[in-house]
């Protein structure tokens, strides 16, 4: 069985967050995972760096409660390591620290942690700082999911690398279907409109769209919203949108009298397609596709390709106003 499945089995989820506690003494892991647990926090526990990552990689915690010192890999560097994963990325982490120095405070932050705590250790105060980051962490999850259920995909990308920080399922299905790329990797020519526009993105001016198109699917991208430090460009939270035209060509197909096959035609007509790439879409030589031409020509009472995609336009904007011709 996988450990993943296993572990999740385990997880009590709707009701209650789960926490990963990372400390090399065990006093410390005791007085917090017995606060926590009585307190209705589903806990997990690590001792040393490489079990926090494989623990936080299987379990997927809603937070992370790490020691910064701790012998081998120091709490720092299991820090980065969560945020360059983009499984773990989102996961919030505050590290328990008891070097007050600012240089250590730093150094926390930058490694990607949202917070800290002192030594010796006030479980309260624990909890209170968990609640402000768990709070945040359950509304974009939330958003997120619910971005998915609507039809909408999202990812977070980072400006300076190009590396795909976050995804939603959908996202990752989408992105393998279109692009044939996974997480950390995002396609290219993503990276490129999003290093072109992210300086221009405005409250009031939301810049150009990216579109790929499949047959008679595109999948579109919008700039969302800029997340944490702008500094290097920062990380962009980009909306991904597929949408599909086999409605329009049911439409033509209604509106004419046309036939399936002779509607998938007429639609690659007014996309501008000659007939040789249009036989090579439908699967049809270019001798095929042209008779079809002849019936449609015949039912619409045209004699021209123009005629026939003018005409075809304005009935199909009078159903889909957003159909771009």
């Amino acid at each position: 069985m996988n450990p993943k499945t296993s572990l999740d089995q385990t997880l009590d989820r709707a009701n209650s967050d789960v926490v990963l506690i990372v400390d090399d003494v065990p006093d410390n892991l005791a007085v917090l995972h017995d606060a926590l647990d009585e307190s209705g926090y589903t806990v997990l526990v690590a001792m040393h760096g490489e079990a926090a990552l494989n623990r936080a990689a299987q379990a997927l915690p809603d937070i992370v409660l790490l020691d910064a010192m701790m012998p081998g890999m120091d709490g720092f560097e299991v820090a980065r390591r969560l945020k360059a994963n983009p499984i773990t990325a989102h996961i919030p982490i505050i590290f328990m620290t008891g070097l007050t120095e600012t240089e250590y405070l730093v150094a926390a932050l930058e490694a990607g942690g949202v917070d800290y705590v002192t030594k010796p250790i006030k479980p309260k105060e624990v909890m209170a700082r968990m609640q402000v980051h768990l709070q945040g962490a359950r509304e974009r999850r939330q958003a997120r999911s619910a971005l998915d259920a609507f039809g909408y995909a999202s990812i977070t990308v980072r400006v300076s690398d190009g590396k795909l920080m976050w995804q939603t399922p959908l996202a990752r299905d989408l992105l393998l279907r279109y692009y044939g790329t996974s997480a950390p990797h995002t396609p290219e020519a993503v990276c490129q409109w999003l290093r072109r526009h992210a300086g221009e993105a405005q409250p009031l001016a939301e810049p150009p769209r990216l579109s790929i198109e499949v047959g008679p699917k595109r999948l579109t991208f919008r700039l969302h919203q800029q997340i944490g430090d702008s500094e290097g460009g920062g990380d962009w939270l980009i909306i991904m949108r597929e949408e599909s035209d086999e409605s329009v060509m049911e439409a033509i197909a209604l509106s004419f009298k046309l036939t399936p096959r002779e509607a998938e035609v007429l639609y690659w007509v007014v996309k501008g397609k000659i007939n040789r790439d249009i036989g090579d879409i439908v699967g049809s030589s270019p001798m095929t596709v042209k008779k079809h031409l002849e019936h449609v020509f015949a039912k619409l009472g045209v004699e021209t390709r123009t005629a026939a995609a003018g005409m075809t336009i304005r009935r199909i904007r009078q159903l889909h106003p957003q159909f771009e011709g």
